[in-house]
């Protein structure tokens, strides 16, 4: 498929559209100025200013004598770019590399994109139609290199649609400034009597760079497709995207839901074809009305399916304002990884971390009450039991240590652990009863002690001597006593936590 690029010039691009739809001032002269090396020079004008004898670069003081009533707007340096780039954003319906062209042009690479609007014809004069309707005067060119499409938008009388393989004749009618050359080279070339590109464009190429220098033959065979040139868009490309642009604007929810629907089918087929899971997306709608919209979700494991990724943006669906109506849909995979081969579930029966059904669990929680919200535990390597384990919202993290499983922790753990009176028939016996919370419990059976040393290194402190008692009632606790080895010591006795 033939590479295939517009080039939008804005001949008038005002700075402040809104002024100029004043009605007091639709048929005056009206011009935009900006502050340079202190004088106030045009930037931009309108129609009636341009047939006044008002050019870019005009001081302002020049404008007001050769057009009586102009009105001059001062406008902040750079607010041009700014516009570009909002009207860039704009054209990210059409596709999804654009590139803004200072100081009044955009450039579009619209290859495989023109059938959407039923041709190439219908395509460049949709861009036309809804350009003019925001208050812009434009001319667009159609053609293979970047160039000429920059060449045709600006210079050429007629033919801005040049056919595949035809530029050499679309430029060769036209003056040497299409060819993006510097003012300089530009006079030297007319003084010559090269009045038009294809007064020169058959020379040896030797014979152009001895002449005229390397930038002219580069611009040259840029613009015969000769020579490579490359757009750098404004919004960086997503391996893995998906668009769809509808045939009449849609407003209601019920119709809303089955393009994005078919939209993430669309994406998740090529993913999983690639053996990739999303981790992030965004969906962007674009409206009638040039406004657009984003809703982004996330997934806690790489995931390919359909419905689940659906669910996730159908939570933010009441956030969709579709005003006049959606004419347009992009969605961007924004992280993809590599997709676990599911057959090993079939091994196993139990959902781990990493298991599709608890990823999407975890989608949907997080979903409604935030990310945020959600924590994980992952073991330490700590001595006490309450340091055993930390919290992280992190649910991807890998563990750096195995949770120990040749011992006994009670499933709730008190932090932290809580005094009790205890009564033992010796001072290195588990004790026969103790008092919780003003509740005495009569303890039948306990197994320990099992010894916990102190992290010397972190502060200074001793062992714990942990039991499993078991009451009368068949209540399970954890308990430990504190040393009582050295003169003067009293063994102390905490509650740590409580078995099921």
């Amino acid at each position: 498929m033939p590479k295939r690029f517009v080039s939008i010039w804005f001949r008038y691009l005002l700075t402040d559209r809104e002024a100029i739809r004043l009605k007091s001032l639709r048929e005056l002269p009206v011009a935009f100025t900006e502050q340079d090396h202190g004088r106030m020079l045009v930037m931009a004008m309108n129609g009636h200013a341009e047939n006044c004898g008002v050019k870019p670069g005009m001081a302002a003081a020049d404008a007001r004598v050769i057009a009586p009533g102009i009105q001059l707007f001062e406008c902040k340096a750079g607010r041009n770019i700014k516009l570009l780039t909002g009207l860039a954003e704009w054209c990210l319906r059409y596709t999804p590399l654009v590139m803004v062209d200072p100081p009044d042009g955009l450039l579009l690479d619209v290859t495989g994109c023109t059938h959407l609007k039923g041709g190439e014809t219908e395509f460049l004069k949709d861009i036309v139609n809804r350009l003019r309707a925001l208050g812009y005067t434009i001319r667009p060119g159609m053609a293979d290199t970047i160039g000429c499409a920059w060449a045709v938008a600006r210079c050429a009388e007629s033919g801005l649609l040049v056919p595949p393989g035809g530029q050499r004749n679309a430029l060769m009618p036209l003056p040497p400034a299409a060819l993006r050359l510097g003012v300089e080279l530009v006079i030297k070339l007319r003084e010559l009597g090269f009045y038009q590109v294809g007064s020169f464009i058959h020379l040896p190429k030797s014979v152009l760079k001895r002449r005229f220098g390397g930038n002219m033959v580069l611009r040259l065979y840029q613009a015969l497709g000769q020579e490579a040139e490359f757009l750098l868009p404004l919004k960086e490309p997503v391996p893995y995207s998906e668009r769809v642009s509808l045939l009449e604007p849609i407003r209601t929810r019920e119709v809303i839901e089955t393009t994005v629907y078919a939209l993430i089918d669309q994406l998740c087929k090529r993913l999983y074809a690639e053996g990739l899971g999303l981790r992030s997306a965004i969906l962007t709608y674009l409206r009638i009305d040039g406004k657009s919209g984003q809703l982004t979700i996330g997934t806690n494991h790489p995931s390919q399916r359909t419905d689940h990724i659906f669910k996730l943006f159908a939570l933010q669906f009441d956030q969709v304002a579709p005003g006049l109506g959606i004419e347009a849909f992009i969605l961007d995979a924004a992280k993809t990884e590599p997709a676990s081969d599911k057959q090993n579930l079939l091994w196993n029966g139990k959902p781990t971390a990493d298991s599709e059904e608890i990823a999407e669990l975890l989608d949907n929680v997080g979903a409604r009450v935030g990310k945020d919200h959600i924590h994980r535990y992952l073991p330490q390597e700590h001595h006490w039991p309450e340091r055993a384990a930390g919290n992280t919202t992190d649910l991807t993290q890998t563990p750096e240590s195995a949770w120990p499983e040749d011992r006994i922790r009670p499933v709730q753990l008190l932090e932290p652990p809580e005094p009790i009176e205890a009564m033992a028939l010796t001072p290195d016996y588990a004790p026969r009863q103790f008092v919780y919370r003003h509740e005495r419990h009569i303890i039948v059976t306990a197994d320990g002690p099992e010894r916990i040393s102190h992290e010397w290194w972190l502060e200074d402190g001793g062992y714990r001597d942990y039991y499993v008692a078991e009451d009368e009632e068949g209540m399970r606790y954890w308990l430990f006593g504190t040393p009582n080895d050295l003169p003067g010591q009293t063994r102390r006795w905490f509650i740590h936590g409580y078995f099921p």
